[in-house]
């Protein structure tokens, strides 16, 4: 199949011309007005756009913010007769390929658009990729700020290694997620992940929860039993909320991890530890340690490399893909068709201050798209802790992230035409666009007969 290419260009006898030159190869079809090849676009898969740079009295600079607007995947080459290297940087700043003089040269053109069209196809590659590494790694952990990018790279660094970790951070922050990423995506991954809350065990059952124990070795040991330790053979162990060890406890589990085996309550043979061990805790692990509460030992030994959390109050960048990437899975779990948030809710959750982090986030969406009857979430379906914030007041409407420009071009033609009730000449002066543009555009909304000035 040829590689669909689209001529955009206000001169009728060279969009013809370069159509006969390059349709050999590509499959090439053309426009002269602006607005029809956005159309065409929206409407055709185009891998590639040849972009004259003056399109009769519209700026093909304005023209490529649409195109990358709408699909930064497709291609663009801009064409100019005029050697404007101020237009041609700018171009170039907004994802241009590359700007070629006219009267254009065709083999060099040609060898432009075959650059440019395997430069596209490598892009789709990497994206690929990454996204495959991404689905590979994260296992639920979302976000492109600078902390958490830090967080994927010692995922990927200590995925295949067996040195010990710590994981820090409030609650809520996926400690878990993190542990579960560097198992999965490492050489254990067929092993089991088994992780242990500390803070829920009962203090004498410490030694038989870890060890295991075997029959007869005290009161109730009825049978023989494996300890979590052996159960997990060459998988991982999470030690999660590890600064609740009791410190009888700790310095018997700081022996385990020095000598690499531990030996079951009434048994006489030891067993090697194979498993890897990473420690999570929300607490702060020095102040225990100067209080008298942890080993500092221990600590050094657990913490051969640490990962911190950041609190979601420091990562706010990532609120959106966050409430993305839940509001998705909440309409795969409970049937629904939810589109995203009001402006409201969105300004909303993004002042929030989460005291239970992402998953205090993750739990108000899922409520949030339980209560919800349309296809916004707003602010009244957050939960009541959420809805006190000053962002909730006002009117609510929706919020045009992650609409098609078409859609959001009919609401600031329709604003604009409500601001300035129905003017059509003042309306055309605030969108810096022609009347008869104006008139078009009303005419494709059908919204003619309600400007005034028609």
């Amino acid at each position: 199949m040829k590689p669909p290419i689209l001529i955009i260009d206000d001169e009728k006898s060279i969009c013809v011309s370069l159509s006969l030159a390059l349709q050999v190869e590509f499959d090439v079809s053309w426009e002269s007005s602006p607005l029809a090849a956005m159309d065409y676009i929206r409407g055709h898969h185009v891998a590639l756009v040849l972009l004259d740079m003056v399109i009769g009295e519209t700026d093909g600079i304005e023209v490529l913010k649409a195109i990358k607007e709408y699909n930064r995947d497709i291609a663009v080459i801009m064409m100019t007769a005029f050697g404007d290297i101020r237009s041609s940087v700018s171009a170039m700043k907004l994802g241009a390929f590359n700007y070629l003089p006219k009267p254009l040269d065709i083999e060099e053109l040609q060898i432009h658009i075959r650059q440019a069209l395997e430069m596209r196809r490598l892009n789709a590659k990497v994206d690929y990729l990454s996204h495959q590494l991404t689905e590979r790694y994260q296992h639920g952990i979302v976000g492109g700020s600078p902390s958490i990018r830090r967080v994927y790279e010692l995922i990927d660094k200590l995925k295949d290694v067996d040195s010990p970790v710590a994981i820090t951070g409030e609650s809520g922050t996926g400690k878990e997620l993190v542990a579960k990423a560097i198992h999965y995506s490492g050489k254990r991954k067929t092993e089991p992940f088994v992780a242990i809350n500390c803070s829920a065990i009962p203090e004498g059952l410490f030694e038989g929860e870890f060890f295991g124990h075997m029959r007869g070795s005290f009161t109730g040991a009825i049978s023989n039993q494996v300890g979590k330790l052996e159960s997990v053979g060459g998988g991982t162990i999470m030690l999660d909320e590890i600064g609740d060890l009791p410190l009888g406890f700790q310095g018997k589990l700081l022996r385990v991890l020095q000598e690499k085996n531990f030996t079951p309550i009434g048994s006489n043979k030891a067993r090697s530890l194979e498993a890897r061990v990473i420690a999570a805790t929300n607490r702060n692990i020095p102040a225990l340690i100067a209080g008298g509460q942890f080993r500092e030992d221990l600590y050094y030994r657990i913490n051969v490399v640490e990962i911190k959390m950041s609190p979601l109050r420091d990562r706010k960048a990532d609120i959106p893909a966050l409430c993305e990437y839940f509001i998705k899975k909440n309409n795969v779990q409970q049937s629904k068709q939810v589109k995203g948030l009001t402006r409201k809710a969105d300004d909303l959750l993004r002042d929030y201050d989460y005291p239970g982090n992402v998953r205090e986030l993750a739990n108000a969406l899922e409520y949030a798209s339980i209560v919800c009857d349309g296809e916004w979430i707003g602010c009244g379906d957050l939960p009541d802790r959420m809805t006190k914030a000053a962002a909730c007041r006002g009117p609510d409407a929706p919020d045009p992230r992650g609409k098609s420009l078409r859609e959001a071009e009919r609401e600031v033609i329709e604003a604009a035409y409500s601001k300035h009730d129905g003017r059509r000449s003042e309306i055309a002066r605030e969108l810096g666009i022609s009347e008869r543009g104006l008139w078009n555009k009303l005419k494709e909304y059908g919204l003619i007969g309600r400007d005034r000035d028609a």
